[in-house]
Protein backbone atom coordinates (compact mmCIF):
# COMPACT_ATOMS: atom_id res chain seq x y z
CA UNK A 1 0.00 0.00 0.00
CA UNK A 2 1.16 3.23 -1.29
CA UNK A 3 1.90 6.27 1.21
CA UNK A 4 -0.07 8.20 -1.12
CA UNK A 5 -2.99 6.03 -1.18
CA UNK A 6 -2.61 5.69 2.70
CA UNK A 7 -2.48 9.78 2.78
CA UNK A 8 -5.62 9.86 0.67
CA UNK A 9 -7.81 7.80 2.91
CA UNK A 10 -6.65 9.98 5.97
CA UNK A 11 -7.41 12.90 4.68
CA UNK A 12 -11.13 11.67 4.07
CA UNK A 13 -11.22 10.94 7.82
CA UNK A 14 -9.82 14.52 8.88
CA UNK A 15 -11.49 16.29 11.42
CA UNK A 16 -13.05 18.28 8.42
CA UNK A 17 -14.34 15.18 7.65
CA UNK A 18 -15.85 13.34 10.72
CA UNK A 19 -19.10 10.84 10.31
CA UNK A 20 -22.36 12.31 9.97
CA UNK A 21 -24.88 13.05 13.28
CA UNK A 22 -21.86 11.53 15.30
CA UNK A 23 -22.61 14.07 17.78
CA UNK A 24 -26.61 12.58 17.81
CA UNK A 25 -27.68 9.76 19.58
CA UNK A 26 -27.85 6.50 17.13
CA UNK A 27 -28.31 3.03 16.86
CA UNK A 28 -24.83 2.00 17.77
CA UNK A 29 -24.86 -1.11 15.15
CA UNK A 30 -25.45 1.20 12.50
CA UNK A 31 -22.79 4.06 13.62
CA UNK A 32 -19.96 1.25 13.70
CA UNK A 33 -21.12 0.57 10.14
CA UNK A 34 -21.00 4.26 9.44
CA UNK A 35 -17.73 4.92 10.56
CA UNK A 36 -16.27 1.66 9.48
CA UNK A 37 -17.64 2.52 5.69
CA UNK A 38 -15.02 5.62 5.74
CA UNK A 39 -11.70 2.96 5.96
CA UNK A 40 -10.33 2.24 2.54
CA UNK A 41 -11.11 -1.83 2.00
CA UNK A 42 -7.69 -2.21 0.07
CA UNK A 43 -5.69 -0.94 3.80
CA UNK A 44 -4.49 -3.44 5.87
CA UNK A 45 -2.25 -4.50 9.04
CA UNK A 46 -0.87 -1.37 10.50
CA UNK A 47 -1.75 0.93 7.72
CA UNK A 48 -5.52 0.54 7.91
CA UNK A 49 -4.95 0.81 12.08
CA UNK A 50 -3.54 3.98 11.83
CA UNK A 51 -6.43 5.12 9.30
CA UNK A 52 -8.40 3.92 12.16
CA UNK A 53 -6.75 5.36 14.90
CA UNK A 54 -7.40 8.76 12.91
CA UNK A 55 -11.36 8.30 12.69
CA UNK A 56 -11.46 8.12 16.71
CA UNK A 57 -9.45 10.89 17.30
CA UNK A 58 -11.92 13.01 15.36
CA UNK A 59 -15.01 11.39 17.15
CA UNK A 60 -17.06 14.07 19.48
CA UNK A 61 -16.36 13.14 23.19
CA UNK A 62 -20.41 11.90 23.47
CA UNK A 63 -19.50 9.72 21.08
CA UNK A 64 -16.19 8.37 22.98
CA UNK A 65 -18.11 8.34 25.88
CA UNK A 66 -20.95 5.85 24.07
CA UNK A 67 -18.27 3.84 22.83
CA UNK A 68 -16.74 3.04 25.90
CA UNK A 69 -19.72 2.65 27.47
CA UNK A 70 -19.98 -1.07 25.30
CA UNK A 71 -17.11 -1.90 26.89
CA UNK A 72 -18.37 -0.50 30.08
CA UNK A 73 -20.95 -2.95 29.88
CA UNK A 74 -18.67 -6.26 28.97
CA UNK A 75 -16.70 -5.25 32.09
CA UNK A 76 -20.28 -4.82 34.75
CA UNK A 77 -20.99 -8.47 33.31
CA UNK A 78 -17.32 -9.51 34.46
CA UNK A 79 -17.84 -8.17 37.81
CA UNK A 80 -21.56 -9.70 38.24
CA UNK A 81 -19.93 -12.71 37.07
CA UNK A 82 -17.09 -12.95 39.30
CA UNK A 83 -14.99 -13.33 36.16
CA UNK A 84 -11.12 -12.77 35.69
CA UNK A 85 -10.69 -11.94 32.24
CA UNK A 86 -12.40 -11.06 29.36
CA UNK A 87 -11.27 -11.16 25.54
CA UNK A 88 -12.40 -9.79 22.34
CA UNK A 89 -11.47 -8.44 19.09
CA UNK A 90 -9.27 -10.49 16.57
CA UNK A 91 -9.99 -13.46 14.44
CA UNK A 92 -9.33 -15.91 17.21
CA UNK A 93 -12.54 -14.67 19.41
CA UNK A 94 -14.71 -15.28 16.35
CA UNK A 95 -16.50 -11.46 16.93
CA UNK A 96 -17.88 -12.91 20.22
CA UNK A 97 -16.91 -11.51 23.84
CA UNK A 98 -14.83 -14.29 26.19
CA UNK A 99 -14.69 -14.27 29.73
CA UNK A 100 -12.88 -16.45 32.10
CA UNK A 101 -15.04 -18.09 35.20
CA UNK A 102 -13.64 -19.79 37.66
CA UNK A 103 -10.61 -21.13 35.22
CA UNK A 104 -13.02 -21.75 32.42
CA UNK A 105 -13.08 -19.64 29.62
CA UNK A 106 -15.99 -19.70 27.15
CA UNK A 107 -17.76 -16.76 24.77
CA UNK A 108 -21.18 -14.97 26.32
CA UNK A 109 -23.43 -14.83 23.51
CA UNK A 110 -25.53 -12.18 25.33
CA UNK A 111 -22.60 -9.48 24.77
CA UNK A 112 -23.19 -9.13 21.10
CA UNK A 113 -21.23 -10.13 18.21
CA UNK A 114 -18.87 -7.71 17.19
CA UNK A 115 -16.94 -7.92 13.77
CA UNK A 116 -12.98 -7.65 13.76
CA UNK A 117 -13.58 -3.98 12.53
CA UNK A 118 -16.05 -3.00 15.18
CA UNK A 119 -13.46 -4.68 18.00
CA UNK A 120 -10.69 -2.38 16.05
CA UNK A 121 -12.84 0.85 16.75
CA UNK A 122 -13.96 -0.09 20.31
CA UNK A 123 -10.35 -1.33 21.08
CA UNK A 124 -8.47 2.35 19.72
CA UNK A 125 -11.31 4.12 21.28
CA UNK A 126 -9.90 2.93 25.13
CA UNK A 127 -6.40 4.49 24.14
CA UNK A 128 -4.63 8.31 24.56
CA UNK A 129 -2.60 9.22 21.51
CA UNK A 130 0.54 8.52 23.13
CA UNK A 131 -0.45 4.68 23.99
CA UNK A 132 -1.90 4.44 20.51
CA UNK A 133 1.34 5.52 18.87
CA UNK A 134 3.34 3.39 21.53
CA UNK A 135 0.88 0.15 20.12
CA UNK A 136 1.58 0.64 16.70
CA UNK A 137 5.47 0.73 17.26
CA UNK A 138 5.34 -2.11 19.68
CA UNK A 139 2.73 -4.04 18.57
CA UNK A 140 1.41 -4.42 21.67
CA UNK A 141 0.66 -2.10 24.67
CA UNK A 142 0.12 -3.07 28.85
CA UNK A 143 -1.98 -0.34 30.69
CA UNK A 144 -4.40 0.14 33.59
CA UNK A 145 -8.07 0.84 32.90
CA UNK A 146 -10.84 1.85 35.75
CA UNK A 147 -14.06 2.37 35.49
CA UNK A 148 -16.49 3.90 38.21
CA UNK A 149 -19.78 2.51 39.59
CA UNK A 150 -21.95 3.92 42.14
CA UNK A 151 -18.88 6.00 43.59
CA UNK A 152 -16.78 2.81 43.42
CA UNK A 153 -13.56 2.38 41.35
CA UNK A 154 -13.09 -0.49 39.52
CA UNK A 155 -9.21 -1.56 38.09
CA UNK A 156 -8.20 -3.61 35.19
CA UNK A 157 -4.74 -4.54 33.29
CA UNK A 158 -5.12 -4.37 29.80
CA UNK A 159 -3.07 -5.78 27.32
CA UNK A 160 -3.68 -5.26 23.17
CA UNK A 161 -1.61 -6.64 20.77
CA UNK A 162 -2.48 -7.46 17.00
CA UNK A 163 -4.27 -10.94 15.75
CA UNK A 164 -3.13 -11.37 11.80
CA UNK A 165 -3.72 -7.61 11.69
CA UNK A 166 -6.72 -6.59 13.94
CA UNK A 167 -6.44 -5.97 17.60
CA UNK A 168 -7.39 -7.98 20.51
CA UNK A 169 -7.77 -6.90 24.07
CA UNK A 170 -7.58 -9.36 27.64
CA UNK A 171 -8.63 -7.31 30.95
CA UNK A 172 -8.19 -8.93 33.76
CA UNK A 173 -10.20 -7.74 36.58
CA UNK A 174 -7.99 -6.45 39.79
CA UNK A 175 -10.34 -7.07 43.04
CA UNK A 176 -10.67 -4.11 45.57
CA UNK A 177 -10.89 -6.14 48.47
CA UNK A 178 -6.95 -7.17 49.40
CA UNK A 179 -6.97 -10.73 50.72
CA UNK A 180 -6.29 -10.54 54.42
CA UNK A 181 -2.33 -11.78 55.61
CA UNK A 182 -3.41 -13.73 57.75
CA UNK A 183 -6.01 -16.02 54.79
CA UNK A 184 -2.26 -16.93 53.06
CA UNK A 185 -2.06 -19.65 56.05
CA UNK A 186 1.72 -18.91 56.10
CA UNK A 187 4.14 -20.47 59.02
CA UNK A 188 5.14 -17.57 61.62
CA UNK A 189 8.68 -18.02 60.34
CA UNK A 190 7.54 -17.37 57.08
CA UNK A 191 5.55 -14.33 58.13
CA UNK A 192 8.37 -12.87 60.10
CA UNK A 193 10.57 -13.42 57.07
CA UNK A 194 8.12 -10.96 54.68
CA UNK A 195 7.32 -8.30 57.77
CA UNK A 196 9.92 -4.99 57.40
CA UNK A 197 9.58 -5.18 61.25
CA UNK A 198 11.56 -8.78 61.69
CA UNK A 199 13.68 -8.78 58.46
CA UNK A 200 15.10 -5.77 57.11
CA UNK A 201 16.27 -6.66 53.66
CA UNK A 202 16.62 -9.77 50.99
CA UNK A 203 14.63 -10.77 48.61
CA UNK A 204 11.63 -12.75 48.19
CA UNK A 205 9.88 -14.46 45.04
CA UNK A 206 6.39 -14.93 44.39
CA UNK A 207 6.13 -17.62 41.39
CA UNK A 208 3.72 -18.71 38.96
CA UNK A 209 2.13 -18.80 36.13
CA UNK A 210 -0.06 -16.44 34.48
CA UNK A 211 -3.67 -16.14 36.75
CA UNK A 212 -2.17 -18.08 39.76
CA UNK A 213 -2.26 -15.11 41.75
CA UNK A 214 1.09 -13.91 42.27
CA UNK A 215 -0.13 -10.16 42.34
CA UNK A 216 -2.99 -10.73 45.12
CA UNK A 217 -0.07 -12.30 47.19
CA UNK A 218 1.46 -9.76 46.78
CA UNK A 219 -0.88 -6.99 47.27
CA UNK A 220 -1.21 -9.14 50.72
CA UNK A 221 1.75 -8.80 51.90
CA UNK A 222 2.27 -4.82 51.19
CA UNK A 223 -0.92 -4.48 52.89
CA UNK A 224 0.60 -6.25 55.85
CA UNK A 225 3.26 -3.95 55.90
CA UNK A 226 1.42 -1.01 55.25
CA UNK A 227 -0.22 -1.59 58.55
CA UNK A 228 2.46 -2.65 60.93
CA UNK A 229 5.08 -0.52 60.62
CA UNK A 230 6.45 3.07 59.33
CA UNK A 231 8.12 3.15 56.90
CA UNK A 232 8.27 4.11 52.40
CA UNK A 233 7.24 1.58 50.11
CA UNK A 234 7.73 1.74 46.35
CA UNK A 235 5.80 -0.22 43.81
CA UNK A 236 7.12 -0.55 40.10
CA UNK A 237 4.37 -2.07 37.80
CA UNK A 238 3.59 -3.02 34.00
CA UNK A 239 0.96 -1.73 34.98
CA UNK A 240 0.05 -1.12 38.12
CA UNK A 241 -2.64 -2.97 39.32
CA UNK A 242 -4.07 -2.16 43.15
CA UNK A 243 -3.86 0.79 44.35
CA UNK A 244 -3.13 0.95 47.93
CA UNK A 245 -3.93 4.09 50.13
CA UNK A 246 -0.97 5.19 52.43
CA UNK A 247 -1.77 3.93 56.40
CA UNK A 248 1.32 3.97 58.51
CA UNK A 249 3.33 3.57 54.95
CA UNK A 250 4.32 6.31 52.03
CA UNK A 251 3.51 4.55 49.38
CA UNK A 252 4.80 4.77 45.44
CA UNK A 253 2.86 3.52 42.35
CA UNK A 254 5.34 3.47 39.38
CA UNK A 255 3.57 2.42 36.19
CA UNK A 256 6.22 1.26 33.35
CA UNK A 257 5.97 3.28 30.18
CA UNK A 258 3.89 5.81 32.41
CA UNK A 259 5.69 7.26 34.74
CA UNK A 260 9.04 5.31 34.55
CA UNK A 261 10.30 3.80 30.90
CA UNK A 262 11.49 0.30 32.45
CA UNK A 263 11.38 -1.66 35.59
CA UNK A 264 15.28 -1.44 35.79
CA UNK A 265 15.35 2.01 35.12
CA UNK A 266 12.49 1.89 37.96
CA UNK A 267 14.85 0.06 40.58
CA UNK A 268 18.11 2.41 40.07
CA UNK A 269 15.90 5.38 40.73
CA UNK A 270 13.98 3.94 43.12
CA UNK A 271 17.65 3.89 45.30
CA UNK A 272 17.68 7.65 45.12
CA UNK A 273 14.13 7.93 46.80
CA UNK A 274 14.80 6.74 50.19
CA UNK A 275 12.31 3.31 50.06
CA UNK A 276 12.15 0.70 52.49
CA UNK A 277 10.75 -1.70 50.68
CA UNK A 278 10.91 -2.21 46.56
CA UNK A 279 8.11 -4.15 45.06
CA UNK A 280 9.72 -4.54 41.23
CA UNK A 281 6.45 -6.22 39.08
CA UNK A 282 7.99 -8.86 36.98
CA UNK A 283 12.02 -10.10 36.53
CA UNK A 284 11.28 -10.36 33.05
CA UNK A 285 14.86 -9.89 31.40
CA UNK A 286 18.48 -10.48 32.57
CA UNK A 287 19.23 -6.73 33.13
CA UNK A 288 16.10 -6.67 35.31
CA UNK A 289 17.30 -9.91 36.88
CA UNK A 290 20.74 -8.38 37.69
CA UNK A 291 19.48 -5.00 38.50
CA UNK A 292 17.15 -6.30 41.17
CA UNK A 293 19.77 -8.52 42.76
CA UNK A 294 22.05 -5.53 43.12
CA UNK A 295 19.43 -3.31 44.55
CA UNK A 296 19.37 -6.15 46.58
CA UNK A 297 22.52 -6.20 48.00
CA UNK A 298 23.10 -2.59 49.04
CA UNK A 299 20.38 -3.49 51.71
CA UNK A 300 17.37 -2.76 50.58
CA UNK A 301 13.71 -5.45 50.96
CA UNK A 302 12.77 -6.21 47.65
CA UNK A 303 9.85 -8.48 46.14
CA UNK A 304 9.15 -9.59 42.45
CA UNK A 305 8.26 -12.25 40.55
CA UNK A 306 8.79 -14.96 37.76
CA UNK A 307 6.91 -16.98 35.75
CA UNK A 308 7.92 -20.17 37.27
CA UNK A 309 6.03 -23.36 38.87
CA UNK A 310 8.52 -24.02 41.89
CA UNK A 311 11.49 -22.79 43.79
CA UNK A 312 13.94 -25.01 42.46
CA UNK A 313 12.90 -24.28 38.73
CA UNK A 314 12.75 -20.12 39.88
CA UNK A 315 16.58 -20.24 40.89
CA UNK A 316 17.26 -22.16 37.80
CA UNK A 317 15.34 -19.74 35.91
CA UNK A 318 17.26 -16.39 37.64
CA UNK A 319 20.79 -18.08 36.47
CA UNK A 320 19.69 -19.40 33.29
CA UNK A 321 18.41 -16.04 31.71
CA UNK A 322 21.47 -14.32 32.68
CA UNK A 323 24.62 -14.27 29.82
CA UNK A 324 27.21 -17.18 30.36
CA UNK A 325 29.65 -15.03 31.13
CA UNK A 326 27.50 -13.35 34.15
CA UNK A 327 26.07 -16.36 35.99
CA UNK A 328 28.48 -17.38 38.19
CA UNK A 329 28.59 -14.03 39.64
CA UNK A 330 24.68 -14.16 39.85
CA UNK A 331 24.36 -17.33 41.45
CA UNK A 332 26.49 -16.01 44.27
CA UNK A 333 24.64 -12.58 44.51
CA UNK A 334 21.37 -14.76 44.54
CA UNK A 335 22.84 -17.12 47.73
CA UNK A 336 23.42 -14.09 49.02
CA UNK A 337 20.14 -12.12 49.04
CA UNK A 338 17.68 -14.46 48.40
CA UNK A 339 15.28 -15.32 51.46
CA UNK A 340 12.27 -16.84 50.58
CA UNK A 341 10.09 -18.12 47.48
CA UNK A 342 6.92 -18.62 47.06
CA UNK A 343 5.24 -20.32 44.39
CA UNK A 344 1.58 -20.94 43.85
CA UNK A 345 -1.05 -22.56 41.39
CA UNK A 346 -4.94 -21.65 41.46
CA UNK A 347 -6.53 -25.22 41.27
CA UNK A 348 -10.37 -26.64 40.90
CA UNK A 349 -11.92 -27.22 43.79
CA UNK A 350 -14.67 -29.59 44.93
CA UNK A 351 -17.42 -26.50 45.01
CA UNK A 352 -16.88 -25.87 41.28
CA UNK A 353 -14.29 -22.31 42.05
CA UNK A 354 -10.41 -22.57 42.31
CA UNK A 355 -8.59 -22.73 45.43
CA UNK A 356 -4.57 -21.74 46.38
CA UNK A 357 -2.13 -23.87 46.40
CA UNK A 358 1.57 -23.34 47.33
CA UNK A 359 4.93 -24.42 47.97
CA UNK A 360 7.48 -22.25 50.55
CA UNK A 361 11.15 -22.68 50.71
CA UNK A 362 13.01 -20.38 53.00
CA UNK A 363 16.73 -19.63 52.30
CA UNK A 364 18.59 -21.51 55.39
CA UNK A 365 22.19 -22.26 55.78
CA UNK A 366 22.29 -25.41 54.07
CA UNK A 367 19.44 -23.67 50.59
CA UNK A 368 21.99 -20.88 50.92
CA UNK A 369 25.30 -23.15 50.26
CA UNK A 370 23.65 -25.74 47.95
CA UNK A 371 23.00 -22.31 45.69
CA UNK A 372 26.17 -21.08 46.17
CA UNK A 373 27.84 -24.38 44.96
CA UNK A 374 25.32 -25.10 41.99
CA UNK A 375 23.69 -28.56 44.08
CA UNK A 376 20.10 -26.97 43.25
CA UNK A 377 18.97 -30.56 42.86
CA UNK A 378 19.29 -30.68 46.52
CA UNK A 379 16.52 -28.28 47.24
CA UNK A 380 13.56 -29.82 46.96
CA UNK A 381 14.22 -32.62 49.51
CA UNK A 382 15.35 -30.27 51.99
CA UNK A 383 11.98 -28.17 51.56
CA UNK A 384 10.09 -31.28 51.60
CA UNK A 385 12.06 -31.45 54.78
CA UNK A 386 11.57 -28.04 56.18
CA UNK A 387 8.20 -28.74 57.68
CA UNK A 388 9.14 -27.31 61.01
CA UNK A 389 10.34 -23.78 59.76
CA UNK A 390 7.21 -23.02 57.50
CA UNK A 391 8.66 -25.00 54.26
CA UNK A 392 6.94 -27.34 52.48
CA UNK A 393 6.81 -28.46 48.78
CA UNK A 394 3.86 -28.58 46.15
CA UNK A 395 2.90 -31.96 46.30
CA UNK A 396 2.61 -31.67 50.53
CA UNK A 397 0.25 -28.98 49.99
CA UNK A 398 -1.66 -30.70 47.50
CA UNK A 399 -1.87 -33.43 49.62
CA UNK A 400 -2.79 -31.52 52.28
CA UNK A 401 -5.95 -30.07 50.69
CA UNK A 402 -6.64 -34.18 49.58
CA UNK A 403 -6.88 -35.18 52.44
CA UNK A 404 -9.00 -32.75 53.85
CA UNK A 405 -11.40 -33.26 51.34
CA UNK A 406 -11.01 -29.71 49.00
CA UNK A 407 -9.59 -31.31 45.87
CA UNK A 408 -9.93 -34.51 44.35
CA UNK A 409 -7.13 -36.76 43.99
CA UNK A 410 -7.12 -36.69 39.95
CA UNK A 411 -6.52 -32.59 40.67
CA UNK A 412 -3.36 -32.87 42.67
CA UNK A 413 -1.88 -35.54 40.39
CA UNK A 414 -2.23 -33.04 37.54
CA UNK A 415 -1.54 -29.76 39.14
CA UNK A 416 2.05 -31.55 40.91
CA UNK A 417 5.21 -30.81 39.64
CA UNK A 418 6.78 -33.99 41.15
CA UNK A 419 4.25 -36.56 40.06
CA UNK A 420 6.23 -39.24 41.36
CA UNK A 421 6.35 -37.66 45.22
CA UNK A 422 2.64 -36.77 44.79
CA UNK A 423 1.91 -40.79 43.91
CA UNK A 424 4.08 -41.71 46.74
CA UNK A 425 2.23 -39.15 48.89
CA UNK A 426 -1.43 -40.33 48.32
CA UNK A 427 -0.79 -43.99 48.07
CA UNK A 428 0.16 -43.29 51.81
CA UNK A 429 -3.63 -41.38 52.35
Amino acid sequence: MSIELKNRVLSRVSADNPPENQDKPVNIEKFLQLINAQVYDGLKGLDRQEVVGSLVRNFTEEWKKQLREIVTSFLYKMIELDASDIDFGGGGCGEKVWLRVHGQKKPFAELGKFTLEHSDILIQNLLSEKQRDYLFSKRNLDFSYQILKNSKRYRFRANIYFDLDNLAINMRYIPNEIRPFKELGLHPEVAGVLNLETNKQGLTLVTGITGSGKSSTLDSIVDANNKSIDAHIVIIGAPVETVHDPKRCIIRHREVGRDVLSFKEGAVQSLRQDPDIIIIGEMRDPDTIITTLEITDSGHKVFSTLHTASAVESIDRIVGETPPEEQERVRLRLADTLNCIISQKLVPDVKGTRILVKEIMLVTSSVRAAIRNGNISEIYQMVFEGRELGMLTMEQDLFRKVRNGLIETETAMHFANNKKRMSELLGNK
